[in-house]
């Protein structure tokens, strides 16, 4: 099966996220993006969101995970967002990139990328 891709592109959102004790109290930009792997025929077909993978519902739960949450890495982060786009069954791969803008001396902004699917559940 050919799967479609859903881009969320340059989500930033502030939240804690660090080590650092300023980290710990001073929000923070984060920059998120997310490819999502989805089979979109039927939306297509029916063109009703019931057949869609929202991807506003999606991204308001990163939001609000980001803001509520206080993670002490990104490595942390970026697993759990993964886990945000993985909780829609439609979605069957993501690959999710969180970058700290300014958090490196003469670097724009540092960051991880994973990929995770559905097979590394064993689903």
């Amino acid at each position: 099966m050919q799967l479609d891709r859903i881009q969320i592109t340059d989500l930033v959102v502030s939240g804690i996220i660090g080590i650092n004790p300023d980290e710990r109290v001073n929000k923070q930009d984060v920059r998120i993006n997310a490819t999502l792997w989805v089979d979109t025929p039927d939306a297509a077909i029916s063109d009703d969101i019931v057949d869609a993978v929202n991807y506003r519902t999606i991204t308001k739960t990163i939001v609000g995970h980001i803001e509520q949450g206080e993670p002490m890495l990104v490595e942390r982060l970026v697993s759990e967002i993964a886990d945000i786009c993985l909780c829609d069954q439609r979605v069957q791969k993501v690959e999710v990139t969180v970058e700290k803008p300014g958090a490196l001396r003469y670097a724009r902004s540092v960051g991880i990328t994973i990929t995770r699917s559905r097979v590394d559940d064993g689903a």
